[in-house]
């Protein structure tokens, strides 16, 4: 039997963005359930279609892209639609305030149409867009960007066992599985079942969240190694 067609929302004020990005993915047989210019037209379109990727825009009119994530994934059932932030800048300051809140990665506005098309299929998928290093350097330059801030993340890290404890320090410091594997003499199908009950335990819906919990909980300082 085969997968109905991967649904998505486009949410960004500028037109020619909306448009372009909608012939891209329906070129690719992805359906566009909606182009939408505000985050409150994203919240509703959601609310509505149910689509299961939504690329938003950062800044927009009305409300911006990290309150349209926090409402789209409050709303989220079994299957939650996954948020990809677009963004003009790399290392956009509002990209850490959107993977706190929930989305799955960014992508940059001037994205190939592969790799548009491929990242809206990874997510689905449940995968993080964001490599781990990439994580990390992002995490690093604004986990204590604004002291007074406080966490967007509140988790009881007791729930970890001490081996699922270290794997999410040391996933925090930017490994892949393989280079976890590596440091703690395990399988990568071992390491993959850790990473799976860390975030069932933590309520979390990726690695990126789980980055973001490490830093924001002190188990992993900006700069730190994970050792």
């Amino acid at each position: 039997m085969s997968r109905p067609p991967l649904r998505a929302v486009i949410a960004d004020d500028q037109a020619l963005v909306r448009t372009g990005f909608g012939m891209i993915l329906a070129a690719d047989g992805i359906e566009v359930t909606a182009e939408v210019a505000d985050g409150a037209e994203a919240v509703a379109a959601c609310r509505r279609t149910r689509p299961d990727v939504v690329l938003m825009d950062i800044r927009m009119p009305q409300m911006d892209g990290i309150e349209a994530t926090r409402h789209i994934l409050a709303d989220a059932g079994p299957d939650p639609t996954k948020v990809i932030m677009l963004t003009t800048y790399d290392l956009d300051h509002y990209v850490y305030a959107a993977l706190a809140a929930g989305a799955s990665g960014f992508l940059l506005k001037d994205v190939t149409p592969e790799h548009l098309v491929a990242a809206v299929r990874l997510v689905r998928t449940g995968d993080a867009l964001l490599a781990p290093t990439i994580t990390r350097r992002l995490i690093e330059r604004y986990a204590r960007h604004d002291e007074a801030q406080p966490p967007a993340l509140h988790r009881d890290l007791s729930e970890l066992t001490p081996r699922e404890l270290e794997v999410l320090r040391l996933l925090a410091t930017g490994l892949t599985n393989a280079e976890l594997a590596e440091r703690l003499f395990l399988g990568t199908t071992t390491v993959k079942t850790h990473i799976g009950r860390i975030l069932q335990k933590l309520d979390l819906r990726d690695r990126v969240q789980a980055v973001v919990l490490a830093y924001e909980s002190g188990l992993v300082s900006p700069g730190g190694d994970g050792s």
